[in-house]
């Protein structure tokens, strides 16, 4: 199986559980939506998958967003280990998310770094000459794990064709403080809107799209943890929305 290295050449971490990592190396083929297997140097025998969150370019940038998982190896060696200079091996792109050329309405539903092929997807569509409507229900635990919520922001006012509805599980944020966060939120303080509470439904992400109409006619995509994904279809498929019309 053929791999690609690429050095990591800046890190942010966002959030106590969460980094976004960006990389510069060889130029993997893969489409905007794939994931792709990753191995880091903190673990090298051990392979994760994780879905870029820029299209593909030939100049070889990559990102990706990761959240430590509770026991996860990998994803907590990235998130607290990870340092510029580190080279990754990245391989075997696959994974069925994408938009095609009917230009039909896209609704896309992702939770928490699940954003990740979305924003890919969305700033490929970006290129095309007459992009489809887009709609992105993107969902988190409260407005603070909302980490993209100033990027997302920054898309919607950019993009014409394109429309964001926040999620959370609960509106209050939790009381326990996240250094991260509130440092980024200190230093952007009144310079830079972005999703806050008041933009925000509350419920689950399959909560909130059993009350729609069903996405007929419409290219539905879905992407989160794996119970994230299951109660969201099942909400869609019981709202009407056709199977054919999901990937995942």
């Amino acid at each position: 199986m053929q791999t690609w290295n690429a050095e990591v050449v800046q890190y942010h971490r966002l959030r106590n559980d969460l980094a976004v990592v960006r990389l510069v190396g060889d130029a993997v083929p893969f489409e905007a939506g794939q994931s792709v297997d990753v191995v880091v140097p903190q673990n090298p025998r051990l392979t994760r998958r994780y879905s870029p969150a820029l299209p593909p370019s030939l100049d070889g940038k990559l990102e990706f967003h990761v959240r430590a998982v509770p026991a996860g190896w990998v994803s907590g060696s990235i998130v607290n280990e990870t340092r510029p200079g580190d080279v990754w091996r990245i391989g075997n792109p696959g994974g069925v998310l994408r938009v095609d050329d009917s230009g039909r309405d896209v609704v896309m539903i992702a939770g928490g770094t699940g954003l990740a092929p979305m924003r890919s997807i969305i700033l490929d569509l970006a290129r095309r000459e007459s992009p489809p409507q887009v709609t992105l229900y993107v969902g988190g635990r409260s407005p603070r794990d909302l980490y993209a919520s100033d990027l997302l922001w920054i898309l919607v006012s950019q993009l014409p064709w394109l429309t964001v509805v926040p999620v959370v599980d609960q509106l209050k944020d939790p009381w326990a403080p996240d250094r991260y966060n509130d440092g980024i939120r200190a230093e952007i303080a009144g310079s830079a809107p972005m999703f806050e509470a008041e933009h925000c439904w509350e419920g689950s992400l399959a909560d909130v799209v059993s009350v729609q109409e069903p996405f007929v006619d419409k290219q539905v995509l879905v992407c989160g943890s794996p119970g994230m994904e299951a109660a969201t279809v099942a909400a869609l498929l019981a709202n009407g929305t056709p199977s054919e019309a999901i990937l995942r």
